[in-house]
């Protein structure tokens, strides 16, 4: 009977083994050799050992600006979106006649294909027919060139990310409901304002999906591909090229098949080392209903 049973479970699962072995596990290995060769996607691969990884570290400075692009995108639009996160949430958890729809209204952006919203943006940045510009021109000030200029360009696409906090905000709103009354009254009976009662009730008890919004948004910051890809190419002048546009265009422009594996592999470390330090990290400031979190 025991072994009927395992080859029924075995049967019911064999989809997912040969998608994973298949469509995961095998690709995956296929790029850690093919990052060790120089392939054009039409001849053979030729073996040159960590020629590829030698050339990312020493011989290629476009890389490295890309890196540093990546990062000041990821340092200032992580905060910022978490930030607007928390203030839309903590607004949306009022107790208001037709709260419900402002709830909708500020998640419906969240699902909004990318392409779509990044070519909306590419008409709301434009220099003279953008409605950005036509908005700031009425109050006397001279919008800049968002998409032309090197200056302008990354703060531009900043001001793009924050158009998807709404999935953020769906997940801080629900973990306020989920803040025992009890909480916020013992608070109000103490003598907090509601700014303190904010700080040291309702912030410390959302730490956990703030914790969660922090690990995604770095993940998904670093990896950043279809805004700038469709938007900006990395331009003007590579001001707003990133790691992941770049390694598309070695692998789908130039057929450095081989070079953009090893650029994953070595975004896949950063990505790996920068997670690992903010789970490191996470036994100072997350607290859950237990207590401290231990790292």
């Amino acid at each position: 009977m025991r072994t009927k049973d395992e080859l029924w479970f075995y049967f019911f699962i064999s989809p997912w083994l040969i998608g994973f072995f298949a469509l995961t596990l095998g690709p995956i290995v296929f790029s850690i050799y093919m990052s060790f060769t120089d392939w054009d996607l039409f001849q053979a691969p030729n073996f040159i050992g960590i020629g590829n990884y030698e050339k990312i570290f020493t011989h290629d400075p476009l890389f490295w600006k890309a890196v540093g692009n990546t990062f000041y995108y990821a340092v200032i639009s992580i905060p910022l979106g978490i930030a607007l996160s928390l203030w839309i949430a903590y607004y949306l958890n009022k107790k208001l006649k037709g709260i419900t729809f402002f709830r909708v209204l500020y998640y419906l952006p969240s699902v909004v294909p990318v392409v779509a919203s990044s070519l909306l943006f590419v008409r709301l940045l434009a220099p003279n027919e953008g409605l950005i510009n036509k908005a700031l021109a009425l109050i006397g000030i001279d919008g800049p060139n968002w998409l032309l200029d090197p200056h302008w360009v990354k703060p531009a696409l900043i001001v793009m990310s924050l158009w998807g906090v709404g999935g953020g905000v769906v997940l801080l709103l629900a973990g306020m409901k989920g803040i025992p009354n009890e909480l916020l009254e013992a608070a109000a009976i103490d003598g907090a304002s509601p700014r303190k009662a904010f700080l040291f009730v309702t912030l410390p008890m959302i730490t956990p999906i703030i914790f969660f919004n922090l690990v995604t948004g770095l993940i998904g910051a670093l990896q950043t591909f279809a805004q700038v890809y469709i938007v900006t190419s990395g331009g003007p002048d590579n001001a707003s090229q990133m790691i992941v546009p770049y390694l598309f265009e070695n692998a789908f422009k130039f057929y450095r098949m081989g070079y953009a594996s090893a650029i994953a592999w070595v975004l896949f470390l950063m990505i790996l080392l920068l997670t690992l330090l903010v789970f490191r990290s996470s036994a100072l400031w997350v607290y859950y209903e237990e207590g401290r979190k231990h790292g």
